[in-house]
């Protein structure tokens, strides 16, 4: 194994290597340093966190002359952090070296202090392209004994939009001078800035992507799109992690998702590229110091993050780009330390994590996500353990006489609560747990063994109905049926709503819900008792009362076709030659006589007082109707039957 003791380096900078406790270099550390030292150009491919500063920042001490009060090397940085990093680091390792100044530059923050660092005759510059060229127009910054040039993250720089002020940059450097340029990736918009700008360059590549995250443990789980804020807080609630960072596409995202997570009873704050640079700093080291615990963070605005706290990453959003995927998990399990990564998937996502397994040669472990009543368990233990710690504290007579308020009132109760009541009560206020709501998630929000995309199809229901609801008991349940629909204007959260506000039903006793135009249909897990049935008929939802009852399936005449004779023959079972104004054959509704021989009027005639009856040919009536007033609709935008505009085009002559 190789140590810088190797590498030839300087006394005085390998004495302040070994003094922060490095003895072996990293594989990029190892093979680029000493061409660097030589005077070669180098190209560097390396993932993030794999030493990539100190592989471009020792061998630029040795080329810079700390007597000469002048700029002498430049670094170019993606984003601030990196650039405050980058020259925080370089000054670290110039310890042993005096009269060396480093300078980072960056936009967002004042001239002021970084013209009087130039002014003084900084050596080093480090800092963001769009700086760079403003302090370079101000006359404030001179380039023309720069001897050492760096490019660092040059994929993101130029990803970023700052592929000209690169440009500009690099060409105004002195012809004479040692390039290194380092990029996760080489696309050919890097090969090109190379071509231009570099001598030569010897390319070092080193690891795959996976050798990055042997020490980080991926999981991910399979989550419809609309529970994925739901899963979030469920995980960051249980996490043992001492701090999380979860990883979105847009700034607006970040700051959405921030918020909602708050709500949830989640402190978090939002970090995007947006973020002026003083806020930047002042919340990474919140993060740092521990006073808040999460980052909703944008992949440009975490770029070169590293605290060592964050034990957990989160994907919110499966990344489009493998490169984005091993740079976001990157910001965990750095330098050796043990972390996790969780990246969420819907069911049409699946194959874009398959071919980041296949690319990084990683396994993700599927996981299954906290219910409600393991995310509240854990949160009433912490509150027990905080309480016992408390009460060691002391001054708590303020408390006894509402303690004293309350038994004296439950001696007097005719159903009296105890004191262990009362302790479940304020448990559950303290774990922000409601109690059954009408919009409750489901318990299980990941969906395992391509069960996601059955279920996904059957919420967006059939033809003249509306699905709702995700059965999250295993056994069939009980059929009940309201006597209200569509037609009320009724959705499935109001339907939920009746049952668990008036019957006392939580939402995982309730199963799907088919929502026809003039009823509905519900599943509840288990038979419900008359009382209960009683209470719930009278409850309204849209000024009709529900009307519940147990569904004792279609009739014959019902909203469900039946096969005529017998089911055999060439006709389509259950539905009549004569086609409706949709082009759809119309189903028959034969009340008495499935089989008999009489005409369509007279079944109808004889059927006029089945209930049944004449429930289907009303939801029937309601369908066309909202059929003809879709194509009335249609016809008044301007549209002809056959789809073209009317008075758009007309037939050449």
């Amino acid at each position: 194994m190789t140590t810088f003791s190797e590498l030839s380096l300087p006394e005085n900078i390998l004495k302040a290597v070994t003094e922060l406790g490095f003895t072996e270099p990293t594989e990029i550390q190892e093979q680029a340093i000493p061409h660097l030292l030589q005077g070669q150009d180098v190209i560097g491919v390396a993932q993030t966190g794999t030493g990539k500063t100190a592989a471009f920042g020792l061998p630029l001490l040795t080329h810079v002359d700390p007597e000469k009060d002048e700029v002498q090397a430049l670094v170019l940085a993606p984003t601030r952090e990196l650039a405050m990093q980058g020259a925080e680091a370089i000054s670290t390792f110039a310890a042993q070296i005096g009269g060396l100044e480093v300078v980072s530059v960056y936009g967002g923050s004042p001239y002021g202090p970084q013209l009087r660092a130039l002014e003084r005759g900084a050596q080093v510059v480090v800092g963001t392209p769009g700086r760079i060229m403003d302090l370079i127009d101000r006359g404030a910054l001179k380039l023309e004994h720069v001897s050492y040039f760096v490019l660092d993250e040059a994929d993101e720089m130029l990803r970023m939009g700052f592929a000209e002020d690169v440009d500009t940059i690099a060409t105004n450097l002195p012809a004479e001078r040692i390039t290194a340029l380092f990029s996760a990736t080489m696309p050919n918009s890097i090969r090109k800035v190379a071509e231009s700008h570099m001598s030569e360059p010897v390319e070092v590549t080193v690891t795959r992507p996976a050798s990055t995250t042997e020490t980080i443990h991926q999981t991910y789980a399979v989550v419809p799109s609309r529970h994925k804020t739901g899963a979030l807080a469920r995980v960051l609630a249980t996490t043992d992690a001492d701090a999380a960072l979860v990883f979105v596409r847009t700034r607006a995202t970040a700051e959405d998702l921030t918020i909602e997570l708050s709500t949830r009873g989640v402190q978090a704050a939002a970090l995007s590229g947006d973020v002026a640079q003083k806020d930047r700093e002042k919340l990474v080291n919140r993060l740092r110091e521990g006073t808040i615990d999460v980052l909703v963070a944008t992949d440009v605005a975490a770029r070169g993050l590293d605290v060592e706290r964050i034990g957990l990453v989160v994907n919110y959003d499966v990344p489009k780009e493998i490169d984005t995927y091993v740079h976001r998990i990157g910001r965990t399990g750095r330098a050796g330390r043990e972390g996790t990564s969780l990246t969420f998937v819907t069911p049409k996502e699946k194959f874009r994590l398959r071919r980041i397994e296949k690319t990084t040669g990683a396994q993700m472990e599927e996981v299954e996500l906290p219910t409600p009543a393991e995310v509240s368990a854990l949160r009433a233990s912490r509150l027990v353990d905080s309480a016992i710690e408390r009460v060691g504290v002391g001054r708590l007579s303020v408390y006894e006489k509402a303690v004293e308020n309350f038994l004296a009132a439950q001696a007097e109760a005719d159903e009296p609560m105890s004191l262990e009541q009362l302790a479940y009560g304020l448990l559950a206020l303290g774990v922000r747990d409601p109690g059954p709501r009408a919009d409750d998630e489901p318990e299980h929000l990941s969906i395992r063994g391509g069960r996601e995309d059955r279920h996904e199809r059957s919420e967006r229901g059939g033809r003249g109905r509306e699905k709702s609801g995700r059965k999250t008991f295993d056994h069939a349940g009980t059929m009940y049926r309201v006597e209200v629909g569509k037609k009320d204007g009724v959705a499935p959260g109001a339907i939920v709503g009746a049952l668990t506000n008036e019957g006392g039903l939580t939402g995982s006793q309730l199963g799907k819900i088919d929502i026809y135009p003039t009823f509905s249909i519900v599943e509840i897990e288990h038979e419900l008792d008359e009382r209960t049935l009683s209470k719930l008929s009278r409850a309204q939802v849209s000024g009709r009362e529900l009307g519940i009852r147990k569904d004792r399936g279609p009739a014959k005449s019902g909203h469900k076709p039946f096969k005529r004779d017998g089911g055999f023959g060439k006709r389509e079972s259950g539905f009549s030659k004569r086609r409706n104004r949709d082009g759809d054959r119309r189903p028959y509704f034969d009340d008495y006589d499935p089989r008999g021989a009489q005409s369509r009027r007279d079944r109808e005639r004889s059927s006029h007082d089945s209930y049944e009856f004449r429930k289907a040919r009303a939801d029937r009536a309601f369908g066309e109707k909202k059929a003809r007033e879709g194509r009335n609709g249609f016809r008044n935008a301007g549209f002809t039957k056959g789809g073209a505009k009317k008075g758009g085009f007309r037939k050449g002559r």
